[in-house]
């Protein structure tokens, strides 16, 4: 993480960036001796914390419960796969790249929380727990932590769940300098879905294959997860109007189909529709 390159990426939409901090020359002084002193895995907190010095006190409320929202998530995605790596000795994760895979996942929701958390500094929602959690979904996924297959078909609901709802709130984040940091942690996101879904299939050895990118399922809608429980994670993926055209058949070309248009296009998840998705996943008394 190059925070220098980081914050010339928050200059161009915010020029004042430094003045709010401190004066420049003093300004990036701090950030080289902060660069020197704290270790790589600590570097997203103190990020953090340097984003809440800037805007901590003209952020408005929304952007706050935006990021208050993305941080309920990202709690939520670190524990499942926290909790399937160190507490859940009948859950086999394959060794070699699988385990490498998770564990490198885990370690970048572990990143995004912390971050979260510095930005918001004081305004920070209370913790959510591993306690508070019931990745089971009230028993829907009773063997999440003991059938690898349902592990990864939760996962890749989570994951698709993720990048859906930061395309969501994208808007409230806009002409704010901390929409750059919610984008950098989307993609991440789609990434981790891609990768997920490409664990499926190779789980599946050609019985199933589930692209890299939600596409139609068998029935030709939206999920093409194959786990009929998490039809409302892919609730409006299977549009074929983008900015009011119809590009099926677009300019006589019928090669654009249904399931390309499909395909093509992501769509965002507003944030109604993911705090009930999210609500499956933590017990009562806890719910968002």
């Amino acid at each position: 993480m190059n925070i220098v390159n980081i914050l010339e990426e928050i200059e161009k939409v915010d020029g004042e960036i430094y003045e709010r901090l401190n004066p420049r020359r003093a300004a990036m002084k701090e950030f080289f001796n902060m660069g020197k002193k704290i270790t790589l895995a600590a570097m997203p907190l103190a990020l953090g914390s340097v984003f809440q010095k800037a805007y901590g006190q003209s952020t408005p409320a929304a952007v706050t419960d935006v990021l208050n929202f993305a941080l309920a998530l990202e709690y939520l995605e670190y524990h499942f796969y926290n909790h399937a790596l160190v507490a859940a000795p009948t859950l086999t994760i394959p060794a070699g790249a699988a385990t490498a895979a998770i564990t490198l996942i885990r370690d970048h929701e572990n990143a995004h929380v912390n971050l979260l958390k510095g930005a918001l500094g004081a305004a920070a929602r209370p913790e959510i727990t591993y306690a508070m959690t019931d990745f089971t979904a009230g028993g829907t996924f009773a063997d999440v932590y003991s059938n690898y297959g349902t592990f990864l078909a939760v996962a890749q609901g989570f994951e698709d769940t993720g990048v859906r709802a930061y395309k969501g709130q994208a808007g409230v984040l806009a002409g704010n300098a901390v929409l750059t940091t919610a984008l950098q942690i989307h993609s991440v996101e789609a990434r981790h879905a891609s990768h997920i879904r490409q664990m499926r299939t190779a789980l599946a050895g050609g019985a199933a294959i589930y692209k890299p990118w939600v596409s139609l399922g068998a029935a030709g809608q939206a999920n093409d997860s194959g786990v009929p429980q998490v039809d409302a994670v892919y609730a409006g993926e299977d549009l074929t109007t983008q900015a009011g055209v119809n590009i099926t058949g677009i300019n006589g070309n019928a090669g654009v189909t249904k399931a390309v248009a499909v395909e093509s296009f992501d769509e965002p998840l507003d944030k109604a529709s993911v705090v009930v998705i999210a609500n499956l996943f933590l017990k009562t008394g806890f719910k968002l």
